[in-house]
C-alpha cells in the first residue's frame, strides 16, 4: 500500500529521508524567512542595496505602526473581511443542499449536473478575464465588493459541491430511509439528520475556501481598483510609489495578511483535519 511508513523503508531509505526533509523545509520557509526579515528593515537599506544582510536597524514598530496608521491597510483588511466571510457562508451553503440533492436522490439528470459542476473546475480562469470583467461592467458591478462575492461564489460552488457530494454519499444511507419511514420531510431530514452529520466537512470545506478567497490576488486586481473595494492582497501593491517600492512596507503589509488564514487555520485544525480524513478507513 503507498504510501508506506517510512519504518518499513530501507535503511539508505530513511537516511535519505531524514537527510532532504529539513533541506526541503528549509528551502520551503527560506521566502517566508525573508519576507519577515524585510519587514524589519529600513527603507535605507534597500536603497544602498543591503538586501540580504543583517538590518542596519531594527524598525519593526516603525514599519508595522506605519502599516496600520500611516496607510489604508486597515480598509483593505476589512474589504477581505467583507468579501471573503460572505463567500464562505455562500459557497458552503449551496454546495451542501446541492451535494445533498445529487448524493441522495436518483434522477435522469443527476451525473450531467454533477459534471457540469466538475467541469467548471477545469475552465482555466484566465481565459475568462475579459467576459467575466465585461459582464460586471453590464451589470454595474465592476470596482464592488458585491461582484467579487457574486463571482467568487460563483466559481468556488463547483469544487464546494463536488466534495460536499462525495461526503454525503459516504454518510449511512439508513438514517434517511428511517427518517423517511418516520414521515419526516425531505427538508428537515438535510436540516436534522444530514447537516449534523456534515460538520467536519463544513469545517474543511470552510478553512479552504476562506483560504483561497483570503489569498486571492488576480480576480482582486481585475475587478476592483481602489480602496473602497480592493482586499488586501491587492491593497498591498498601494505602498509602490512611482518610482520606488517600500519593500519593507509591502513585506509587513503581507505579514499582516497572511495572519487571518494562519489562525483560522489552527482554530479549526481539529474540525479540518476530522473533515479531510472522515471516509479514509473504514
Amino acid at each position: 500500500m503507498f504510501p508506506r511508513p517510512i519504518q518499513t523503508a530501507s535503511p539508505r531509505a530513511q537516511i535519505a529521508y531524514r537527510t532532504f526533509l529539513p533541506i526541503s523545509l528549509f528551502l520551503w520557509l527560506l521566502p517566508l524567512a525573508a519576507v519577515a526579515v524585510f519587514s524589519i528593515k529600513p527603507a535605507a537599506d534597500f536603497t544602498q542595496g543591503n538586501y540580504w544582510g543583517m538590518p542596519g536597524s531594527f524598525q519593526m514598530l516603525e514599519n508595522y505602526g506605519q502599516v496600520f496608521f500611516n496607510s489604508d491597510m486597515p480598509r483593505y483588511m476589512l474589504n477581505s473581511v467583507l468579501i471573503t466571510v460572505p463567500t464562505v457562508i455562500g459557497a458552503v451553503a449551496l454546495s451542501a443542499m446541492a451535494g445533498f440533492a445529487l448524493g441522495i436522490y436518483s434522477f435522469r439528470s443527476n451525473l450531467p449536473i454533477f459534471f457540469m459542476f466538475v467541469a467548471g473546475n477545469f475552465v482555466p480562469f484566465q481565459i475568462l478575464m475579459v467576459p467575466v470583467r465585461d459582464l460586471t461592467l453590464d451589470l454595474g458591478l465592476y470596482n464592488t465588493k458585491t461582484g467579487l462575492v457574486l463571482f467568487h461564489i460563483a466559481f468556488q460552488t463547483g469544487f464546494c459541491t463536488l466534495f460536499m457530494r462525495n461526503f454525503i454519499r459516504q454518510l449511512p444511507y439508513p438514517l434517511i430511509e428511517a427518517a423517511r419511514v418516520e414521515g419526516v420531510a425531505e427538508w428537515r431530514i438535510f436540516w436534522y439528520v444530514v447537516l449534523p452529520l456534515m460538520k467536519p466537512a463544513l469545517a474543511a470545506l470552510a478553512v479552504l475556501i476562506f483560504t483561497f478567497i483570503w489569498n486571492d490576488y488576480f480576480w482582486a486586481v481585475v475587478l476592483t481598483q481602489g480602496p473602497e473595494s480592493q482586499p488586501v492582497t491587492a491593497g498591498i501593491t498601494s505602498f509602490n510609489a512611482q518610482y520606488r517600492a517600500a519593500y519593507h512596507l509591502m513585506s509587513a503589509g503581507s505579514i499582516v495578511a497572511a495572519l487571518p488564514p494562519v489562525l483560522m487555520f489552527f482554530l479549526m485544525q481539529k474540525h479540518f483535519i476530522a473533515g479531510l480524513t472522515l471516509g479514509a478507513v473504514k
